[in-house]
């Protein structure tokens, strides 16, 4: 059995001098769809955070991609998140360049430097995503459920190991919001291990996973029958 990805025990986490959540024991193998499920504000987000190095671990035991994340050093924590894909609600595509370009960006930035071989890839991850032929556009000409696909193209360019999704599908309609989900689990099914915050409970039932849940300053799996 290989290593999980995230292995953490008996953590606690806070911010701003307050204990968000405490006695966090948690597992990510490879290849898992893991729900975190939670009202606002019960630490979903924040946990997330320490996961990619954004929020220091005040105690206990986490390990995140064989990384010590209690000791980690600022200049690690760069190669880290090269091995994480990232995917948020709000987007966060550059406005100011084509979609084409905002992969480019990423993958310069993480060490590509063959024109052919950038190209190459980009078209792989948009015909991945579902998006081929949209690499000339800039992001304001795609609807919503576009722009989240080629936020997730951004996240796949360099095979990550592990997917950060905080609430993939929070700005969109309900059937975008499956087509996304639906995608998030083709990638898994290669290999990435999927991490999802949601609010959207019908999506558990819809594409079943595991799922913790986050009440109390606490962190606990939720058996399938309570979902």
């Amino acid at each position: 059995m290989s290593e999980p990805l995230i292995r953490y025990q008996n953590v606690s986490i806070c911010q701003q001098g307050l204990e968000i959540l405490e006695d966090v024991n948690f597992e990510l193998n490879k290849g898992e769809f893991v729900y975190l499920i939670g009202k606002v504000g019960s630490g979903k987000t924040s946990f997330l955070k320490t996961i990619y190095g954004e929020l220091e671990i005040q105690s206990g035991e986490a390990e995140v991609m064989g990384h010590n994340m209690r000791t980690i050093k600022q200049k690690h924590i760069p190669e880290l998140r090269r091995r994480l894909g990232i995917v948020f609600q709000d987007f966060q595509l550059l406005t100011d360049r084509t979609v084409h370009a905002n992969l480019e960006f990423v993958l310069r930035a993480t060490g590509w430097k063959n024109k052919v071989d950038i190209h190459m890839r980009i078209e792989e991850v948009l015909e991945q995503v579902g998006m081929s032929g949209k690499g000339y556009k800039m992001p304001n000409e795609l609807s919503g459920g576009e722009q989240q696909r080629i936020v997730i193209a951004r996240a796949i360019l360099n095979k990550p190991e592990l997917i950060l999704a905080d609430e993939p599908t929070g700005n969109l309609d309900v059937e975008t919001g499956h087509n996304i989900v639906k995608l998030l689990r083709e990638i898994c099914a290669q290999g990435s291990a999927i991490l999802m915050i949601t609010h959207n409970l019908n999506m558990l039932k819809d594409y079943p996973g595991k799922v913790f849940k986050f009440e109390n300053h606490h962190i606990e799996e939720m058996k399938q029958q309570e979902i």
